[in-house]
Order: structure tokens, then sequence, then C-alpha cells
């Protein structure tokens, strides 16, 4: 069995997003063949957490930002995230196919996103390194997801984000979000003290299946058994504030014209303004606006219809 190590990343805040033929974004890992929830393991640790930096000035700057946030939107809520913090893959054979994932899982929460991948001195907060997880173990770097959903019409399901919201208004994105720790009853790494960490892993790697399922049903409209069961294709970062983001595939029963009528009575609708159904050709279009990690996205499913056409 072969096995490789990488490291992790994270991303934020554009208000001046990178003409559209810069490299903004970075696959961290690529899973063409893609991968079921039984091939995706999770090691839940605390030592994938985020590590002080040793500037007491930018550690400080974290609370001051947040503060004055709290004080211009007194409804802000401080919830937990999963940090990531690199993954493990392992081929059983010498192909050059995944068969197993294992990604290295911290804790983070808003307030430290806002305070170091937000924050205006971002930069800062890097180590200068080839590693990923060594280059971004200060920022808080919370693990994103994203989807790609083929309706039954072969079209591609994109929204356009509200621009009421504080990360890229108005741009073009996947479905997605982030899986919650609180969701399967974690808030520290003292939860759960009762369970083995055996099935505390497994209870977050299925969070990260539920999860995404979860934000496709609350943003598109559609029901949960209209949806083929994911299949993870990688991990890519935006290279702007260093935000990293899992994205699955899935196939939805259901046509453009259905998918839109479910889509005005979505549980979190306000979170865009508009839902697409496209062709390919009009995805890599509409990509020119999207953040980095969604244009990553967008390169891991290409990477996954290339491999299914040689297949």
């Amino acid at each position: 069995m072969e096995i490789t190590e990488s490291g992790g990343e994270a991303v934020s805040l554009v208000d001046s997003p990178p003409p559209p033929s810069a490299p903004n974004y970075r696959l961290l890992v690529a899973c063409p063949s893609g991968l079921s929830r039984a091939h995706v393991f999770v090691d839940f640790n605390e030592v994938y957490d985020r590590k002080p930096h040793p500037d007491v000035r930018l550690e400080d700057s974290l609370s001051e930002i947040w503060n004055q946030r709290v004080q211009d939107n007194p409804s802000l809520y401080n919830g937990m995230k999963f940090r990531y913090g690199g993954y493990v893959l392992h081929n059983v054979d010498d192909s050059s196919s995944v068969s197993n994932i294992c990604l290295q899982l911290g804790l983070t929460d808003y307030r430290t996103f806002v305070g170091t991948n937000l924050n205006p001195l971002w930069e800062k907060f890097l180590i200068a390194s080839e590693d990923d997880t060594t280059e971004c173990q200060h920022t808080s770097s919370p693990l994103g997801n994203g989807a790609i959903i083929e309706t039954i019409d072969k079209r591609i399901l994109v929204l356009q984000r509200s621009y009421n919201v504080g990360e890229f208004p108005g741009h073009f994105v996947f479905p997605g979000g982030h899986s919650e720790p609180q969701e399967i009853g974690i808030s520290s790494h003292k939860c759960g003290k009762d369970l083995s960490s055996k099935h505390i892993n497994e209870m977050v790697s299925e969070e990260m299946f539920d999860g995404i399922i979860r934000e496709i049903v609350e943003e598109i409209g559609v029901p949960a058994s209209s949806l083929t069961e994911p299949i993870f294709i990688g991990i890519s970062r935006r290279e702007l504030n260093v935000r990293p983001a899992a994205f699955f595939f899935c196939k939805c029963n259901l046509n453009s014209d259905e998918i839109q009528q479910l889509y005005s009575k979505a549980q979190d609708g306000y979170e865009s303004t508009q839902l697409y159904a496209v062709s390919m050709a009009e995805l890599e279009k509409m990509a020119l606006k999207m953040p980095g990690c969604h244009r990553g996205g967008l390169a891991l499913y290409a990477l996954m219809t290339e491999a299914a056409k040689n297949a």
C-alpha cells in the first residue's frame, strides 16, 4: 500500500477578484473516480487545531476585529466549524487511482475565521513553506463544502449569491456551505469523552456527507430523496485568504423546471438571488465570476468527467 501525505489550508473574503486568467485556486487533492462514504475516513484530533501566532499584536487583532463585527451586527453568531488540517491518501496498488482518503480535521470557529482568514492582514498569518499544513498553521481554515449537481436533463446547478452576504456578493457558486460539528453534538474536543475516538471519527466522516446533502436541500429546495448518494471528488483552496472546500458530485432525478419551482421555496433561498441550470459550456463562462475555491470545484468536476470518458 502506497501512502502519500499532504497538508491543508484556508481562504476568505474578496473585495477585488483577481483577473480571470489568474490562477486563483489550488487543487489540494483530486479524486477523479470519486469516493463514496465507505472510502472517506476522518482523523478528528486537536493536533489539527490552529496554532496561535507568536506575534501578540496579530493575535490581539482577532478580538478587535470580532468585537467590531459584533458591534456592527449584534446578531452575529460564533459557530464551531471543522478545521482542515491535511489528508492522507491510500492507493492499494500501483495505479494512480485513489482508493481511500483520510481527512485530518480539528476544530475552529467563525470568530477565528473572521480574525485570521478574513483579517486585512491575513497574509501575515502565513508561514513561508511549500507544505500546505505548515503554511496555514496559524489560520482558521474552516473546511467548506460544495456540490456539483447534475439534473436529469443533464444541466449543472449554479447559484448567484445575494448582494447582502459577506463573502463574494453577486458571484456564482455551487450549492454548499459547511458540515457542522453541532449537528453531531461536538462543541469541543472534550465532547463525546464517553465515546471511542474511532466512533467519533466515524460520526465526523458521516457528517461530511450528511452536511453536503443538508446544504443542497436547504439552498436549492429539492428533497433529499431526489438526490443520489454524493461522491467525494477532492478539495480545492482559494489562493486569496487561503480557504479550503471539499467538493462532491451527485445527480438529481428532477428536471430543471421542477427544480426552479422548488428553489422559490428553499429554506436558505435568501442567501442567493437566482438559480441557474446550465450546460458545461455555459458553466465555464460563469466560472470567470466564481470564487477561487469554486473554480477549483469546477476543475475537479472536469477531471471527473474526463476520467469517466477514459474509463
